[in-house]
């Protein structure tokens, strides 16, 4: 997993409560079981038409947004099941980072397990975000997770909350399978000891 320390981008403004999962990645794209590939299918149901053609009003498909690497959406962000394509697509499209007033546990939970960071912050600083957001390019923001601040484009910091555990894993580019390897040393030395007839793991 790819660490995260600070990141300066584009961040897309989508400005829609209660995204669901199937709107961030619909079922008929749940076939695999890798975890690339999936960013051409984000938000399919939003950015193309019945034809499989770019629907231009849709955020990530204006030039200004193609690159975006920070997404400040509304209230509730990613409820619905609990698919972990969800995430796997969000990060395969290029988005680390996820912006909003609150979101489904679930979802919340997996995006750590998956080198994104969700940040939730109260609706009334979100909007500001959504602003700063619509201008584009012009209009990058940072996010610090050393320091734990979203910095608006103003200079303004804007201090966000992150489980010490959690950001110890982000941090350092740990995943499950990560934080079992910094282990290694005492796994490797628990199985010498282990008699000559027991199977090895």
């Amino acid at each position: 997993m790819d660490k995260f320390t600070a990141l300066t981008a584009t961040a897309a403004p989508l400005n829609i409560k209660n995204i669901d999962t199937d709107k961030i990645i619909p079922a008929r794209f749940l076939k695999t079981i890798k975890r690339s590939g999936l960013g051409k299918s984000l938000f399919a149901d939003m950015r193309y038409d019945e034809q499989g053609a770019e629907n231009p009003a849709f955020v990530l498909n204006q030039p200004k947004y193609r690159s975006a690497q920070i997404l400040v959406a509304g209230d509730n962000f990613g409820c619905g099941s609990s698919r972990e394509h969800a995430p796997w697509a969000l990060l395969d499209f290029g988005i680390r980072c996820v912006i909003a007033p609150s979101f489904a546990d679930i979802f919340f939970n997996n995006c750590f397990k998956n080198g994104i960071l969700p940040i939730a912050l109260p609706e009334d600083v979100v909007a500001k975000l959504m602003d700063d957001a619509s201008l584009g390019t012009n209009a990058r923001l940072t996010i610090d997770l050393e320091r734990q601040v979203v910095v608006r484009p103003s200079g303004e910091e804007i201090a966000f909350g992150v489980d010490a555990f959690r950001k110890h894993c982000l941090l350092n580019g740990l995943d499950d399978i990560g934080l079992t390897l910094e282990h290694a040393p005492a796994i490797d030395a628990y199985e010498a000891k282990q008699p000559a007839w027991m199977p090895k793991i």
